[in-house]
C-alpha cells in the first residue's frame, strides 16, 4: 500500500498522541484508584478531575485507534453495530469532557471568590452537589446523543446512499431534514452554553487573580510577595486547561464543518480532525500532574500525605 508522505507524518503524530495520552490519563486514574483504596479523602475538585480524566481516556482510545487502524489498511474491522457503538460512546465522552471542564472552571471561580461576595452561599452548596452532578452528566449526554447511532454506519453497509460521508472506519449519513437540523441545533446549544459559562468563569478568575496581585503588592514583606498560594496555582492551571480546550475545540469544529460540506472524503482532513480532537485529552493530564502537590509520588500516592 502506497502511503502519502503528508498523511504518514500526520498518522505518526496521531499514533504518538495516542500513546502519550493513554500514559498520562492512565497515570491520573491510577493515582485516584490508589487514593480510593487507601481511603484518602477526595475533594469535590478531585471528583471532577476523575470524571474528566476517564472521559479523556476513552476519547483517546475510541477516536485515535480506529482512525489509525483504518489508515494502515484495516478498513472493515468494525461492523455496523461496532461503528455505531464506538461513535456513540465517543460522542458521550466528548460531551462529558466539555461539561467537566465547565464545572471545574465554575467551581474554581466560586472557590476563590472573596468571602464577602454574593457567591459565598454557593461555596457550600457546590461542594454538596459536585459528585451527583458529575454522575448525572453521563446520563444527560447518553440521552442527548441518543440519535447519533442512526447517522452512522460501518464501511460494509450494503445499501447505496449518495449522502454518505466516509471517514475510514465508519460513514456518516448527511441529512438536511428538519429533525436532523433541530437535533444538531440542540447539541450545539448545549456546547455553546457550556462554553459561555467557561468564558464567564474564566473572566471572573482572571479578575480575582488580578485584584489579589494588586493587594499583594502592598505587602512589604518579600516573603509574602514571592509566595504563590495553592489556590492561585490551581486557578492558573485551570485557566491553561480552559485556553487549550477552547482552542482545540474551536479548530476541530472548523475542520469538522469543512469536512462535512465536502462531497468527497479527504483523508488528511479526517486525520487532522482526529488529531485536534484528542489533543486536549492528551495534553490535559500532564498539566494536572504538574499542579499536584505530591506529583513525585504519582505512582505511590499512598506514601504521601494529602
Amino acid at each position: 500500500m502506497k502511503m502519502d508522505p503528508g498523511n504518514f507524518v500526520i498518522e505518526t503524530f496521531l499514533f504518538c498522541q495516542i500513546k502519550v495520552g493513554m500514559f498520562g490519563n492512565s497515570s491520573i486514574l491510577f493515582y485516584y484508584i490508589i487514593l480510593i483504596f487507601t481511603e484518602k479523602h477526595l475533594t469535590p475538585k478531585d471528583l471532577i478531575i476523575e470524571h474528566l480524566t476517564f472521559a479523556n481516556y476513552l476519547t483517546v482510545i475510541l477516536r485515535g485507534f480506529p482512525q489509525t487502524m483504518s489508515y494502515f489498511g484495516f478498513k472493515n474491522f468494525l461492523d455496523d453495530m461496532g461503528c455505531k457503538l464506538i461513535v456513540y460512546i465517543s460522542r458521550i465522552t466528548r460531551g462529558v469532557s466539555l461539561y467537566a471542564m465547565c464545572l471545574l472552571s465554575c467551581f474554581q471561580a466560586i472557590t476563590i471568590s472573596p468571602n464577602n461576595s454574593r457567591w459565598i452561599k454557593l461555596k457550600y452548596r457546590a461542594t454538596k452537589y459536585i459528585g451527583p452532578s458529575c454522575s448525572v452528566s453521563w446520563l444527560v449526554h447518553l440521552l442527548l446523543n441518543i440519535l447519533t447511532p442512526l447517522r452512522e454506519s460501518g464501511t460494509n453497509y450494503k445499501k447505496n446512499a449518495s449522502n454518505r460521508l466516509s471517514y475510514g472506519y465508519c460513514s456518516l449519513f448527511a441529512s438536511d431534514s428538519v429533525a436532523t437540523t433541530l437535533y444538531i441545533s440542540l447539541v450545539c446549544f448545549s456546547d455553546v452554553f457550556c462554553l459561555g459559562l467557561m468564558a464567564c468563569s474564566s473572566i471572573s478568575m482572571v479578575t480575582i487573580l488580578y485584584r489579589h496581585k494588586r493587594q499583594v503588592k502592598h505587602i512589604h514583606s518579600a516573603q509574602h510577595f514571592l509566595k504563590v498560594s495553592p489556590e492561585d496555582r490551581a486557578t492558573q492551571t485551570i485557566l491553561i486547561l480552559l485556553c487549550t480546550f477552547v482552542i482545540s475545540y474551536s479548530f476541530s469544529s472548523i475542520v469538522a464543518i469543512i469536512r462535512t460540506y465536502l462531497n468527497y472524503p479527504v483523508i488528511w482532513g479526517v486525520n487532522i480532525f482526529t488529531s485536534l480532537e484528542i489533543f486536549f485529552p492528551m495534553f490535559c493530564p500532564f498539566v494536572l500532574i504538574t499542579n499536584m502537590r505530591y506529583s513525585s509520588n504519582l505512582f505511590l500516592p499512598c506514601l504521601g500525605k494529602r
